[in-house]
C-alpha cells in the first residue's frame, strides 16, 4: 500500500513536470538505469531506441492495445476469440464488484498500467477489504508516468477486470514473451519464479538458449521444454505484431492451448539492463525508427 501511494504521488509530480525537464529526467533515469549516458541525436542500443519511442512514437493504437479491457476486441477480430482468457467481469470501480457471483478462483486487474494484478486461489480467504485499498489506490496512479514516460498508458478509461484463472503443471502460469521487430518474431523469453527466485530463459525461434538476459535474473536450473504448438504461437505473435517497428506480445501455453495475455510496447521501459551489454547493440540493429519524422 505505501508503494503505491508513493507511486501515485510521484507519478502526479512527474505528470506536472514542464515537458523539456521531463526528457531531462528520463535521460537521468536512463544514465542510473543503464550506465550511461543518452545521446538523443545517435541512438543505436535497443534501450536507447526505448527512449525516442517513448516520447515520439505516440501512435493511437498503443494506447487502445495496452488497455487489457478494449484490446480484447481487436484480439478477436485479429486471432479469434478463443486465444482470450475467459473474462468474469469488468467494473469502473471496485465497490461495483459483486463478489458473491464469482467463482471460487479468479484473477482480478486493472486494465490501464502494469503490475495491478491480484490472484485469488480460494475466495473463502480473500480479504476483500484490504484488496479495496489495493485496487482504489491503483486505479488513482496514472502509470504513464509512474516508472518512467510510458505514455500509451495515460489516457486509458480506467477499468478493473476478472478473468478465469488458470495454471500449468508448474503450479504458475508462464508468460511466453515474443520480442517482435517490423512485422516479426525474433526471441521469446519465458520467466519462472516471479514470487520466488525469479529466472528468464532468452530462446531463438529454434528453441535455442541464448546467451543474453534482460535485468540481473539468470537463467532457469533446469532447462525449458520448447511448449506445444509453439509454430501456432509463432504465428500468432506475428499477427499480432503486424504494423509496429517494436512490440513484445506476450501469450500463454496450457499443454498446447494458448491463450492471449498482452502487448508491450515499453518493455522494462527501457531501464532494464541487457546482459551483456553488446546485445543490447545487437537487438537495437533489429529496431528501424525513423528519428526524422
Amino acid at each position: 500500500m505505501r508503494t503505491s501511494r508513493k507511486l501515485r504521488i510521484k507519478a502526479y509530480v512527474i505528470k506536472h513536470t514542464p515537458a523539456f525537464l521531463q526528457k531531462r529526467l528520463n535521460s537521468f533515469l536512463y544514465k542510473r538505469a543503464i550506465g550511461r549516458s543518452l545521446n538523443w541525436k545517435n541512438l543505436n542500443a535497443y534501450t536507447e531506441k526505448m527512449q525516442w519511442a517513448k516520447f515520439y512514437d505516440r501512435d493511437q493504437m498503443k494506447t487502445l492495445l495496452s488497455d487489457k479491457y478494449l484490446v480484447r476486441e481487436w484480439v478477436s477480430k485479429k486471432i479469434g476469440k478463443e486465444f482470450l482468457i475467459p473474462l468474469i467481469g469488468v467494473w469502473d470501480k471496485f465497490s461495483e464488484i459483486d463478489f458473491n457471483s464469482l467463482p471460487n478462483q479468479f484473477v482480478l486487474k486493472t486494465n490501464h498500467g502494469s503490475g495491478s494484478v491480484l490472484i485469488v486461489k480460494d475466495k473463502e480467504k480473500f480479504d476483500i477489504a484490504n484488496a479495496r485499498k489495493l485496487f482504489n489506490d491503483w486505479m488513482s496512479i496514472d502509470y504513464a508516468y509512474a516508472t518512467g514516460f510510458e505514455l500509451q498508458y495515460s489516457n486509458i478509461k480506467r477499468k478493473i477486470i476478472a478473468e478465469k484463472y488458470l495454471e500449468t503443471d508448474l503450479g504458475e502460469l508462464q508468460d511466453y514473451k515474443f520480442l517482435c521487430f517490423d512485422g516479426k518474431p525474433y526471441y521469446c523469453w519465458v520467466d519462472l519464479g516471479r514470487f520466488g527466485k525469479h529466472t528468464r530463459n532468452v530462446y531463438n525461434l529454434d528453441w535455442e538458449l541464448q546467451p543474453w538476459n534482460q535485468y540481473t535474473y539468470g537463467n532457469s536450473k533446469d532447462p525449458i521444454p520448447k511448449p506445444k504448438n509453439f509454430e501456432k504461437m509463432v504465428e500468432i505473435a506475428t499477427s499480432l505484431c503486424q504494423g509496429f517497428s517494436h512490440v513484445r506480445v506476450d501469450l500463454y501455453n496450457i499443454d498446447g492451448v494458448i491463450y492471449f495475455g498482452e502487448m508491450t510496447f515499453t518493455n522494462g521501459c527501457g531501464f532494464d539492463k541487457i546482459i551483456p551489454d553488446e546485445y543490447d547493440y545487437i537487438l537495437g540493429q533489429l529496431w528501424n525508427i525513423n528519428t526524422k519524422d
